[in-house]
């Protein structure tokens, strides 16, 4: 009888969404038959965008059908998450994002058209980099210190860019801000390489951002490196003083990306996909590439994707509270 309910049930279900009626093992033994969308939340030429076209060749040879990196850029990331929540479940579409999208926005948008927790499945960590605070060289600044004396002179006058509310980001500057007790103005820009233009440009004064896309303009002597965010000295950026060096003691704010997909899809799917992403995350070759942006290569299982995700939203809604950032 409990046999017969749950086939029942599973069926109707199945049914009613228009998901051919195959159980979970069956679907898995049959995947993947077809291409396979990789979903990235933001434009071309971001260090996302990189990181997912990096691995999707590799993926598509270990499962033998292509995977296509699909951009899907918008509202923080937030759009292109919320299409993945909302695909079916068969392994067909997946996610690639950074920690705003599935840790911050559900802190800060009332409205979050997903729920990261339950329509989300965690497959793998892929990797994690510092973020480097950079500031305007015409600002005068050279150190932290200097930095700070600056903006406590002028409160409200110095503009920081980000990629979005709730971005790693937005975040670490919200934590400086409340820990160097300092007034400075978020404005927010679609992706780093318009926060790079709007320093050059005047428009914003400082920002946090990936090592990876603010590198080049550093070592130009266009960008004012002051320091990263690793509690010591990053094995990427081993020229940069940390925050913790400069007195600001457990100060840590990592940006990280992973690879989620739609809840519901079948657990020997997700095992599969986690196996190999972790197997090609870890090879010398994709190690190499990622470095040479600047990024550490993770590659986890995922339940420690899944604790890594609990841990960070507790980590930053206390940050949020702190510093006063209103949900929108």
């Amino acid at each position: 009888m409990q046999r017969r309910h749950f086939l029942q049930t599973t069926l109707t279900g199945a049914t009613a969404l228009g998901v051919p009626m195959l159980s979970s093992t069956a679907s898995a033994q049959s995947w993947p038959s077809r291409p396979i969308r990789l979903v990235v939340p933001f434009p071309p030429g971001t260090s996302p965008d990189f990181i997912a076209r990096l691995i999707a060749d590799p993926l598509g040879h270990a499962l033998g059908q292509s995977v296509v990196v699909d951009n899907r850029p918008g509202a923080g990331g937030n759009i292109g998450t919320g299409m993945v929540a909302k695909a079916p479940a068969d392994g067909y579409t997946l996610l690639f994002t950074i920690q705003g999208p599935l840790v911050t926005a559900p802190l800060l948008i009332k409205d979050l058209s997903y729920d990261p927790v339950r329509e989300l499945a965690p497959v793998t960590l892929v990797a994690t980099s510092p973020n480097v605070l950079v500031v305007d060289p015409k600002l005068g600044a050279n150190t932290l210190a200097d930095f700070v004396r600056i903006a406590k002179a002028r409160p409200g006058q110095l503009n920081y860019g980000s990629i979005g509310i709730g971005s790693a980001s937005h975040l670490a500057m919200e934590l400086f801000k409340t820990r160097a007790g300092l007034n400075l103005v978020h404005v927010p820009y679609q992706g780093f390489p318009q926060v790079v233009s709007a320093i050059l440009a005047g428009d914003v004064q400082a920002a946090f951002m990936v090592p990876g896309v603010a590198i080049g303009q550093i070592r130009a002597g266009k960008l004012k490196a002051l320091g990263v965010t690793t509690l010591g000295r990053s094995a990427t950026l081993p020229e940069f003083p940390s925050f913790v060096e400069q007195g600001y003691p457990g100060f840590e704010a990592i940006s990280w990306q992973a690879v989620l997909a739609s809840a519901g899809t079948p657990a020997p799917v997700i095992d599969r996909l986690s196996r190999e992403l972790v197997r090609i995350i870890k090879s010398d070759e994709v190690r190499a590439k990622m470095l040479s942006q600047y990024f550490s290569a993770a590659g986890t299982a995922p339940e420690a994707l899944a604790g890594l995700m609990k841990t960070e939203r507790t980590r930053w809604a206390a940050v949020i509270k702190a510093a006063g950032v209103k949900p929108e």
